[in-house]
């Protein structure tokens, strides 16, 4: 549970505050992964799945982080990031999330990530950038975002069955407009995660144009690390679980476990 989103085009200016809050992200999401890792190797009872307490805490961190997205797409359109530049960022999420697919079917071939966190944010990215330029209706659009799979499950129980079979689908079931949650072990649909995005990218605009001095104020104390961790989300990403899982792997083999 954990993007990066295009960095901006060379010359432009990182705020901190945003890669502190993208930081203090990670590292939430780096202690409930030990917990999953955990409860999957049998060293605690845990339910990550059903579990308000578990799951609610994931509903919050990718929402961090998929508000941090938003938000650095502001200020990346602000100070004028190019297509060229956005590619190259994006190729980078879309080819991570490729091995996050592989590598998650190694591990867990009947419930592999097929459209986890980086899957939706390669897809949500390019909805944000596209819609940069809605402004104020980015609120009205994220709410409008958010709402769309309650809205969905009902109809598809109240006279829209037929459709169930298709958007419940692996074809469809992406955009989040399902009756029931399809068995896979990370599901970050289009609906309503482009909500958070959304208002995300509305927050950073309203910031930046109102309140710019909130994001230039230097980060001391324990929020200074969490800036540096921030910009390297995407890395950080990609090998945190590989170095838990290993890391608990060696353990329990040590211990002839």
């Amino acid at each position: 549970m954990s993007p990066h989103t295009p960095i901006l085009s060379p010359g432009s200016p990182r705020y901190a505050a945003i890669d502190a809050l993208r930081g203090a992200a990670m590292v939430w999401m780096t202690v409930f992964h030990l917990g999953f890792d955990l409860a999957h190797f049998g060293l605690w009872n845990q339910n990550f799945r059903l579990d308000p307490f578990w799951t609610l805490q994931r509903t919050a961190i990718v929402s961090l982080f998929l508000f941090c997205a938003g938000f650095s797409q502001a200020v990346a359109v602000q100070h004028g990031q190019d297509w060229t530049r956005f590619w190259k960022r994006w190729a980078q999420i879309a080819g991570c999330a490729v091995l996050v697919s592989v590598g998650s079917y190694a591990m867990f071939p009947t419930s592999f990530i097929y459209f986890g966190v980086l899957h939706g944010m390669a897809v949500m990215l390019i909805v944000a950038r596209l819609t940069a330029g809605w402004g104020p209706w980015l609120w009205l659009a994220g709410g409008v975002a958010l709402g769309l799979p309650t809205l969905a499950a009902y109809a598809l129980s109240h006279g829209w069955e037929a459709w169930a079979p298709w958007l419940n689908g692996r074809p469809l079931n992406w955009l989040g407009l399902v009756s029931r949650k399809p068995f896979t072990q990370d599901y970050v649909p289009v609906f309503p995660w482009l909500g958070v995005m959304w208002w995300g990218l509305a927050c950073g605009q309203w910031v930046l144009a109102r309140h710019l001095h909130w994001m230039q104020r230097p980060m001391v104390g324990l929020f200074a690390p969490l800036a540096v961790l921030g910009r390297w989300s995407l890395s950080y990403y990609m090998l945190h679980q590989p170095v838990l899982i290993g890391g608990l792997m060696a353990w329990l083999w040590f211990a002839g476990r």
